[in-house]
């Protein structure tokens, strides 16, 4: 059984920074894409980053580009995401995933973490 744990969130100012991770078991951690997902009350899921397998590739959604870095370190099975100028928008509860394939391009998530709640104020 493949297990995802957020941890880090936490209440931050508008134009603050936070880093949230995401530790994974019961999976070959360093053959799966890894990625980030958010969520709000009442409407669907929201692409946010991904990473495949090695860490060579990295994709972000356009409303987190430049602000946002997804990073892994497949030692510690262990996938970040640092937030910078983190703006109210940001608010939500930021999910991680696991990746059935080494890519994220070509595979789904088939896993998810409970999520780590990120509240921005103004």
């Amino acid at each position: 059984q493949v297990q995802l744990v957020e941890s880090g969130g936490g209440l931050v100012q508008s134009g603050g920074s936070l880093r949230i991770s995401c530790a994974a078991s019961g999976r070959t951690f360093s053959s799966h894409a890894m990625g980030w997902f958010r969520q709000t009350p009442g409407k669907k899921r929201e692409f946010v980053a991904a990473i495949n397998w090695n860490g060579a590739f990295t994709a972000y959604a356009a409303s987190v580009k430049g602000r946002f870095t997804i990073s892994r370190d497949n030692a510690k099975n262990t996938v970040y995401l640092q937030m910078n100028s983190l703006e109210p928008e940001d608010t939500a509860a930021y999910v991680c995933t696991s990746y059935s394939g080494p890519d994220y391009n070509g595979y789904e998530s088939d896993f998810w973490g409970q999520g780590t709640q990120v509240t921005v104020s103004s």
